[in-house]
């Protein structure tokens, strides 16, 4: 195909996905459900802090996860074997999910209403940053084992996420890792973003991220007090 045929083709998906990524996030705000988007590359340990968070919070919401993977439903067992719902997207060769993706796990999910909703994105730093999926944001979760300079080699996902959870702290004594360094290379691309460390493996930092979320559960109940009038 020519350069343009291409461009109009990538146009024509994004354009469909928009679509309906406006759908899922009315029907989310139908049934006050705060949904975030997880996104990372392989390896970051975003599953294990699923794991942690949905476990410390499901008593305080009702709490479901989308999982999605190219192969395999064993994140979503993991998820499964703390009494959460889960239901595993195989993306097969496709390197993200969609919104048609999204929209049709969670008609599987038990309702959610005024709960948390979280998605876990296949592991990929690229592709899913041009997709919406109707959340509330984007949190990419970065690693104390991979390079500082991600947010410069891959700044599409860090300039669409809202927070930037560098995981795996407490292996930092033990790697050359310079924290300042990774924090200014993520606000360089996006000044906005919000920054926690923490540990998946101790609980470091999970009391503040907590925090966070019920911030954002909050200003979200405000928001539906405000337009109900």
């Amino acid at each position: 195909m020519s350069s343009e045929r291409i461009i109009q083709v990538e146009r024509d998906i994004l354009g469909k996905n928009d679509r309906l990524a406006a759908d899922n996030r009315a029907r989310f705000r139908a049934d006050e459900v705060l949904v975030f988007n997880l996104v990372s590359s392989p390896g970051a340990g975003k599953t294990s802090l699923l794991v942690r968070a949905v476990s410390e919070l499901k008593d305080s919401f009702p709490i479901g996860v989308i999982e999605g993977d190219q192969q395999t439903s064993n994140d979503a067992e993991r998820i499964r074997a703390t009494g959460v719902a889960a239901i595993q997207v195989n993306t097969g060769k496709g390197c993200h999910l969609d919104a048609a993706m999204v929209g049709e796990a969670y008609d599987r999910l038990p309702w959610l209403n005024g709960g948390l909703l979280f998605i876990e994105n296949v592991g990929n730093l690229v592709c899913p940053a041009a997709f919406d999926l109707g959340e509330a944001c984007k949190i990419v979760v970065f690693s104390t084992t991979e390079g500082e300079d991600k947010p410069l080699k891959y700044p599409d996902m860090f300039a669409a996420s809202a927070l930037m959870l560098i995981n795996k702290i407490d292996l930092a004594p033990v790697l050359d890792f310079d924290l300042a360094r990774t924090v200014e290379y993520a606000r360089r691309v996006n000044p906005g973003i919000e920054v926690m460390t923490v540990s998946a493996r101790t609980g470091e930092g999970f009391s503040a991220f907590y925090a966070w979320i019920r911030k954002r559960w909050a200003k979200l109940k405000q928001a539906e007090r405000t337009a109900q009038g």
